[in-house]
């Protein structure tokens, strides 16, 4: 996760839709890179087997934002919550189960 003091500002997974998200990527390293696919992978199949709601914590063009929801499916570019809402991968800091 980024270095940094500021915490998350907790939101409904309903206002997902009304957010923007820059293109940036916000990890630099390699393995977190590969750590955040591991989580999303493992948070998608607890959310489809187990409806698992995991804290997702991520930076949008206001600053950093966090949800608590069930994961339903991922692609290589998003997230996809329920009713559809997604939220682009290299923008998420952390998935914790």
């Amino acid at each position: 996760m980024n270095q940094t003091t500021e915490k998350p500002v907790l939101l409904d997974k309903e206002a997902v839709s009304d957010l923007r998200f820059p293109e940036p990527d916000v990890l630099f390293n390699v393995a977190a890179i590969a750590k955040r696919k591991v989580e999303i992978e493992r948070a998608v199949y607890l959310g489809n087997t187990e409806h698992t709601k995991v804290r997702i914590v991520f930076e949008d063009t206001a600053g950093l934002k966090q949800i608590e929801t069930t994961i339903w499916g991922s692609t290589d570019k998003r997230i996809i919550l329920k009713s559809g809402m997604v939220i682009p991968i290299h923008r998420i800091l952390e998935v914790k189960i």
